[in-house]
């Protein structure tokens, strides 16, 4: 033993602080059974990411060309809305959109859409915005620009206020996280709803799998109000399962100059059913409802209380990654000529194949023929018949 040969004269008190030293150490607090493991000492979170790592910037190209089987005299295609040049290579559009996203409550960010091109800019600018005294549009436009903050109370209610595209419609104006399978818009998208709003736009998820948004806005399509009254519009999505989807949206309010007793208002509904991987039907459905509408000499002149629906149906197969085909057909009646400057109905169908030999590279065209009860489709000799055949062919860059 150690004591045995320590000197006979070492205090009692430095034998046992040498044994203490000697000694193993033993455990600080023994472990019991049945208690949990023991946890080691927790190291400093890590500090939050740069603000800046959250900011991105995607885009989108689209370039197409476009033959009309009329040969219209003016070169232009009737109840188009992108589309509307014959025969003519054209940038559609050119879309820039630089962001700082936001998704949980207590986050405040931003979005900014600018587009340029020949044909989405020109039709998407609202009025009061890169519009001249005539109100005729450019090359360029602020398609979206709003501000966004996640209020922390319940799931998080989201406030966007700004422009922004509108709630309504299965149609989109396309952009790099959206864009529609067909390469032309519809006569809903392009005749019977609006594109953009300005004003406040409230979003809520009650749960997850019902969501709902409350707007006030200037109107359809109003950088600046054109009236002192505001529209006020409404959305209930509802998801019940990943392969049904059902879109109940609202918006009503005055759309006349310098006039808020003259109410405009319209309901959407959408259907999306997806009964196997491949397979997608989707139905849209509008009804719309204006009192004391100026109307045009093509429709008869005068001041009358007007109303239009449509219903416009689409099936999409995709057959591979790489190949699809997009089926849509459409019924627009437009019975005082509100919307169109006829009184007439409007159908069609599009024939849509697309193929993507990269993922962010896509190729597709449209086989469409548009038809109406009157004669509203210009042919080569200048007169007009009942329906129009175009045939084109798009590319697609997103990032």
């Amino acid at each position: 033993m150690l004591e045995r040969r320590l000197p006979a004269v070492l205090p009692p008190l430095a034998i046992c602080l040498l044994t203490a030293v000697t000694w193993p150490a033993a455990p600080a607090m023994a472990q019991l059974p049945g208690d949990p493991p023991a946890q080691a000492s927790s190291s400093p979170a890590p500090p939050p990411p740069p603000w800046y790592q959250n900011l991105s910037l995607n885009g989108l190209v689209s370039a197409s060309f476009v033959a009309n089987f009329n040969s219209p005299a003016s070169r232009k295609n009737q109840y188009r809305i992108f589309d509307a040049d014959d025969r003519s290579a054209k940038l559609d559009v050119a879309e820039l959109v630089f962001q700082y996203a936001v998704s949980n409550p207590g986050q405040a960010g931003f979005r900014v859409d600018v587009t340029f091109g020949s044909s989405v800019s020109r039709v998407t600018a609202a009025e009061g915005l890169f519009r001249d005294e005539a109100g005729e549009a450019g090359d360029f436009d602020v398609q979206q620009a709003y501000a966004s903050y996640i209020v922390p109370a319940g799931r998080g209610l989201r406030a966007d206020i700004g422009k922004f595209v509108t709630h309504i419609g299965y149609e989109v104006i396309e952009g790099y996280d959206g864009f529609n399978d067909n390469h032309s818009r519809g006569l809903l998208f392009g005749y019977a709803e609006p594109i953009t709003h300005t004003g406040l736009r409230l979003s809520y998820p009650f749960s997850k799998t019902v969501s709902g948004q409350l707007l006030v806005v200037n109107g359809w399509d109003d950088a600046v109000d054109n009236n002192t009254g505001k529209s006020i519009g409404g959305q209930l999505a509802l998801t019940p399962s990943p392969r049904v989807a059902l879109t109940l949206n609202y918006l009503g309010g005055p759309e006349q100059r310098d006039n808020n007793d003259h109410i405009r208002r319209l309901v959407d509904v959408i259907a999306v059913a997806k009964p196997t991987r491949a397979l997608a039907v989707v139905a849209n459905y509008d009804y719309g409802a204006e009192a004391a509408v100026v109307l045009a000499e093509s429709a008869g002149g005068g001041v009358k209380d007007s109303t239009w629906q449509g219903l416009a149906g689409y099936a999409r197969y995709t057959f591979s990654e790489r190949l699809a085909l997009t089926l849509r057909g459409e019924w627009l009646d437009d019975p005082q000529g509100a919307r169109t400057g006829y009184v007439q109905t409007l159908k069609e169908i599009t024939l849509t194949p697309e193929y993507r030999p990269h993922p962010k590279f896509i190729i597709r065209g449209d086989l469409r023929r548009d038809h109406s009860d009157r004669s509203v489709f210009e042919l080569h000799d200048g007169t007009f018949g009942e329906s129009q055949v175009t045939v084109s062919l798009n590319a697609l860059y997103v990032f």
